[in-house]
């Protein structure tokens, strides 16, 4: 069951919704909010999995909103968010922010219904525990869910709430990086038990792909990335077993 709430500052546009989400068997719509604080504070004190999300509110946007929602004691990253508007140039802004869909208001049951299956779609790759799942890397990126090779990727690169992740040019999915909105913290968790390893506040790198260490640099495929003095005590225990 995917655990959702609504933000928007109109009571009808939320009536909507919650009719909506009655209808699927997939969402629990646990709770609705006018009002941002309200919404905030439920993040902070309870796991979300999804956000719908109103664009156009009085005091800040939803795009603003959203990009100021960071991981929380409830969640290691933020909820998936589909985000509500009665203005089709702000598709732009959620497409950035890797949003699973828009709804451009008034929308149909059957629009919301699609939306909904999309996220439905990639929850089910978010709690996947197949043993195959610990070869690949599931993100999501430019309104589309990617599958990596844990052995395609080059190394893992911090660009504040984004991740920009390099892979090997002859891998499928290259030779162009995947940028996906995620936090490092975020990623460390997924790779957890991988052999990935972060060795910098910037850096995750797969320690099989490292080609040399000299001065605090490492090598890997013609690219030189450093080690941080805080993370080089777990990258020499690591490295050198």
């Amino acid at each position: 069951m995917i655990r959702a709430i609504a933000l928007d500052d109109e009571p009808p546009a939320l009536r909507i919704l919650s009719h909506f989400c009655q209808q699927v068997s997939f969402i629990d719509l646990s709770n609705t909010f006018t009002r941002t604080d309200e919404a905030l504070r439920h993040l902070n004190q309870f796991q979300t999995d999804l956000l719908f999300l109103d664009i156009n509110m009085p005091s800040i946007s939803g795009i603003d909103f959203y990009r100021e929602i960071s991981p929380t004691s409830a969640s290691s990253q933020p909820p998936m968010v589909i985000f509500t508007t009665a203005y089709a140039e702000h598709a732009v802004d959620g497409f950035t922010l890797n949003a699973v869909d828009y709804l451009l208001k008034p929308f149909t049951f059957e629009r919301f219904l699609q939306a909904a299956n999309k996220a439905a779609d990639f929850y089910r790759w978010q709690q996947r525990d197949d043993s195959s799942s610990n070869s690949y890397l599931y993100v999501r990126a430019d309104y589309t869910l990617h599958k990596l090779a844990l052995a395609d990727i080059l190394l893992i690169e911090g660009l504040d709430d984004y991740l920009k992740i390099h892979l090997d040019p002859n891998s499928p999915n290259g030779p162009h990086p995947i940028v996906t909105r995620m936090t490092m913290k975020a990623m460390q968790e997924r790779l957890a038990n991988s052999n990935f390893v972060r060795v910098h506040r910037s850096y995750i790198v797969p320690l099989n792909r490292i080609e040399a260490v000299r001065h605090k640099t490492l090598f890997i495929a013609d690219r030189e990335v450093p080690i941080g003095a805080s993370y080089e005590s777990d990258f020499i225990h690591r490295f050198g077993k």
